[in-house]
Parts: C-alpha cells; structure tokens; sequence
C-alpha cells in the first residue's frame, strides 16, 4: 500500500528533478533576469509584426522584415561560433544583451513620435540580427558554465520554458497594450527590461562558474567545425531537421497575424491569443520535459511527427476556439522538439567544439527564416493563414522522415548496448547522448 509520506515524497522527487537546475545561485539569477527581459522580447516581437503589417498590410513584407532580421545569422553564424570560443562569455553577453536594449529604445523613439517608417523597421532588425547571429551561440553555450554538463539538459529544458511561458504572457499583454496606448508603449518595456538580465549578469559568482578553455585562435577552425558536424550523425541528423522545420515551421510571427486578421477577422489582440497560447503549450510541455525527457534521435524523430500533425489540426481549425487549442498543442511539440534537438547537440558536443556546434544550430534554426519567411509570407499572403500553418506541418513531417533511418540505426545501438550490459538498462542516457568525438 502506497502512503501518503511516500506520495509526498515522490512528488517532492519529481519536483527536484523538474527543477534541478535551478539549485545553483547562478542561474537563478540568470533564470530571474532572463524572465522579465523576455516577456518585453515576446512584446516586442508581437509589436514589431503588427507595427509593419499596419504600415503595409502585406504578409510579403512582413517575411522580409522577419527575413532581416535573421539574415545575419545565415552569413556570420558559424564565423560568430568560432569568435564565441574564443572569448569570455559572460562579458560579451553583458554587452549583447546592451546592444539589443539600445535597439529596442530606438524603435520606441521613432514609434511614439510618430516618424516610424517601414525602413526604420528593416535597418533596425538588422541590427537585432546582427547582434543576435553572436548572442544566440554564446547564450546556449553560456548554460553549461552556469549549471554544469550534469544538470545541462535539465537547464536548457527549463530555458525553454521560461522562454514560452514568457511566450504566453508577452503577446497576450503586448495584444492589450497595442490596442491602449499603440505598438510603440511595447518597445519601451522591451527597453527597460533588459536591465534586468544585464544586472543578472554582472552579479553572478564569477567563481562558481565552469568557463570552458578559451579556443586558440588557429587557421581553419570553422573548416574543423564543420568537419566535426558532418563526421557526427548525432548532431547533422538533428541539424539538419532543424534547417527543415526552422525554415518552414516556426514561421509564427509571419503566420499568424494573417490567421488573427484574415482567417478569424480579428485585431491586434487576437493575434496575442493565438501566441499566448502557443506560450501556455509549450510551458506544460516544457515543464514535462523538464522532468522527463530524453535525449537522442529516436525521442526527436517522434516529437518532429507530433509537431507536424498538430501544426496540421490548427491549419484546419473551424473556429478561433479550436485554434487556440491547437495552438496550445503546437507549443507543447514545439518545446519539445527544441528542447530535445538543443540538448541533444549540445550533449554531444566536445567543450571546445560547443560554441561552434551551436552557432550551426542557430543557423538552422534563425539563418533559415530569410528564406523561410519569405516564403511563408508569400504561401500565407495567397493561400491565407491556413496554409501557412499546413506548409509547417508539411516540413514537420518531412523532417521526421528524414530523421527515421538514423533514429532507427541510434534505437537498435540502444537495444544492443542494453543486452551486452544488463546493469546498464536502467540508464539508457549515454547511448542517446551519442559518441562524445
């Protein structure tokens, strides 16, 4: 018979497990100032797609704002992974993440005083694309030296988290504020809150952390990134499913506003619903994974065709209240499948090799919108929101088929692992970690 202390106490396991990363001083006050800046990044990012559909009222023009934006990240990325390598992480992330609250105080001033114009728009994305091509490699590379390899999955999963429970909270709130005071209010908070982050980072234990040997500088260390990608099926498998889905999938904030204005002949705040409750989805799943999930490409293959199929369920949604449904179960497979591919790279990454991989990783996933969308832009501004959410789906599964082969080849070394080494069969986590090169 189960007792109540021992529920207790398998509860208060579980809990620890969810949030184990979390024990560290360090990241939680990385976790705590990441918190309130990403709500103003989620506000801004609402803003920004509906300020320029405003303007223009063109999906096309959208994608090439969004294209801009992530431009830079196709060009410098795995030139950024060799520099982030190189250098102190912390200290460029402190000045990143000042640059990035610069740029949203611009589009503030320019919005509020009513001289905004759509090339404002462009130069300023590419400006937060610029600094992001640099950020993006250096903030994921950064988590392990702030909880460690042991609870690094655990870390990015929770990162995940944050990021759409701020997802939940930002467009909804971003939705109340355009139709109040207008797009430009949701830039200013975007400005302020990166104080926090920015304050976050210069508190931190300088001594707690476990910084990675800075990479020497030599010739042909991007040659050798590369090299080392391509000799691995445990990280091009997932790269390359990533470029797919990053490509055609997560398209949202070129997708959606034309779902919220044309599909379900909504506003500002429609277009926060349908975000928001991407956000609540991928929290729930977030926070399953968190204490759940796996790593490997067996656990990213089936999580690609989950994403797909309901990417699929809100592309044919009847009513706004079936797409709000749906859309809270997109989050949640999307979640998982950037937590899963995320952690899965990383993990099978060498610590010199780190910001290197990840630059490709956000090249797949960011350097893949400026053709990406584009093109959704264009699917959605001719066959409307609903076909911009069915291209999604149609990458989704694409990618999970080609992802099959190498799961299997991973599931059946998994089984034969487990029959060798008995004892091992309880903690099947290094085989789907894969060959640590």
């Amino acid at each position: 018979m189960i007792t109540g202390s021992a529920l207790r106490s398998s509860a208060r396991s579980a809990a620890g497990r969810t949030f184990a990363a979390l024990s560290g001083p360090n990241y939680r006050l990385w976790f705590g100032g990441q918190s309130i800046s990403l709500v103003g990044t989620w506000m801004q990012s609402v803003a920004q797609s509906w300020l320029v559909y405003e303007l223009t009222g063109s999906a096309a023009v959208l994608g090439t704002v969004v294209a801009m934006q992530t431009l830079p990240t196709l060009l410098l990325g795995p030139y950024a992974g060799v520099w982030v390598d190189r250098v102190d992480k912390r200290r460029l992330m402190v000045g990143l993440q000042s640059v990035m609250g610069l740029q949203a105080l611009a589009l503030a001033v320019l919005t509020l005083t009513g001289t905004v114009a759509l090339w404002h728009v462009y130069v300023l994305a590419a400006v937060l694309g610029l600094n992001k091509a640099f950020e993006n490699p250096a903030r994921q590379a950064f988590v392990q030296e702030l909880v460690g390899r042991d609870d690094l999955r655990n870390a990015v999963t929770l990162n995940s988290v944050l990021t759409n429970a701020a997802r939940a909270v930002g467009p909804a709130v971003a939705g109340l504020v355009i139709v109040a005071g207008g797009t430009g209010v949701c830039f200013a908070v975007n400005a302020a809150s990166f104080v926090a982050v920015v304050t976050s980072l210069l508190r931190l234990d300088v001594s707690a952390l476990t910084p990675t040997e800075p990479a020497p500088r030599a010739p042909g260390q991007l040659r050798e990134g590369l090299a080392y990608v391509r000799g691995n099926p445990d990280l091009l498998v997932p790269l390359v499913m990533m470029a797919l889905i990053g490509c055609l999938a997560y398209e949202f904030p070129v997708v959606l506003p034309v779902v919220a204005s044309e599909t379900f002949g909504g506003n500002a705040s429609t277009y926060g619903y349908l975000t928001g409750a991407m956000g609540v989805g991928a929290v729930i799943g977030g926070l399953v994974v968190a204490g759940r999930g796996r790593t490997g490409l067996p656990s990213l293959v089936r999580t690609a065709l989950v994403f797909g199929v309901v990417l699929g369920l809100a592309a044919a949604a009847p009513s706004l209240w079936v797409a709000l449904v749906a859309m809270a179960m997109v989050g949640m497979a999307s979640v998982a499948f950037m937590a899963g591919g995320n952690s899965t790279m990383q993990l099978a990454s060498e610590p010199h090799m780190r910001g290197r991989v990840m630059a490709l990783w956000s090249v797949a996933f960011l350097g893949s919108t400026p053709i990406g969308g584009p093109v959704a832009g264009w699917v959605s501004e001719h066959l409307g929101g609903r076909g911009g959410l069915a291209l999604g789906a149609v990458a989704c599964l694409a990618a999970a088929l080609i992802g099959l082969p190498a799961a299997r080849r991973a599931a059946r070394a998994e089984r034969d692992g487990r029959s060798a080494d008995p004892a091992a069969g309880g903690d099947a986590e290094e085989v789907a970690r894969g060959p640590l090169r």
